[in-house]
């Protein structure tokens, strides 16, 4: 019975169906308003709408904490996967070779710029595999990506906000000295070889907070019974 409830447990630390359920509200607004600003914008285009806006949305609504769901890995992310794909486009036209150089060339260019957002692999695509993409030329990176992505970027900080959560998130506060060093994160994170989905601060204020609930059920449950 456990295991079964388990295979419906939901995936992310933390996370709850209050959550999620929220987080579907917001979707459902931040994509009908980005999709409203972007038309009226461009009453000429009609329904103007970067399909992969609907992935940053699920990272912006339902973790807004992570990293890659801030402001400037949305923008960013999705405007520097745009110009690349339409260079790759240009340079390599739209085959086999240059789909796979255009993901891997706006994963490079994503994290010099400290703007790693994964919808990015699927804004790159977009020039290589739609030829009317490819022939508003570099324009498309501004109109419609730019503009949906700024949109949704200020329809979430106006929600979370609404919502209370800490949107551009902010990482928690230590009320104290932390027993475990930022050096001994790092150390822990450089021997794992892997990289998680939470900043270094959020991690050490978590591990702190774990500390000091497992040293108040140590004290709990050392105290002898009373008779």
């Amino acid at each position: 019975m456990r295991l079964k409830n388990r295979r419906f447990a939901l995936l992310l630390a933390g996370a709850n169906w209050r959550e999620r359920l929220i987080a579907g509200v917001g979707a459902v607004i931040g994509i009908g308003l980005c999709a409203a600003i972007s038309t009226l914008a461009t009453p000429s285009h009609g329904l103007l709408l970067a399909a992969p806006l609907g992935a940053s949305a699920v990272l912006l609504f339902a973790v807004p904490s992570s990293p890659l769901a801030q402001p400037w890995p949305i923008v960013g992310g999705n405007v520097v996967s745009a110009l690349v794909g339409v260079v790759v486009a240009h340079q390599l036209g739209s085959g086999a070779l240059a789909v796979g150089v255009a993901v891997g060339a706006s994963i490079l260019a994503m994290s010099v710029l400290r703007c790693l957002h994964p919808p990015g692999g699927g804004t790159v695509l977009l020039p290589l595999l739609a030829p009317a993409v490819l022939a508003q030329g570099y324009g498309f990176a501004l109109l419609p990506v730019g503009l949906n992505a700024v949109a949704l970027v200020a329809v979430g900080i106006a929600f979370h906000r609404i919502s209370g959560h800490s949107y551009p998130h902010r990482a928690m506060k230590i009320a104290d000295r932390p027993r475990l060093l930022m050096e001994d994160i790092d150390a822990a994170l450089e021997e794992s070889g892997e990289t998680f989905d939470v900043s270094r601060e959020d991690l050490e204020a978590l591990l702190d907070r774990a500390e000091r609930h497992a040293a108040a059920r140590r004290i709990a449950t050392a105290r002898p019974p009373r008779t």
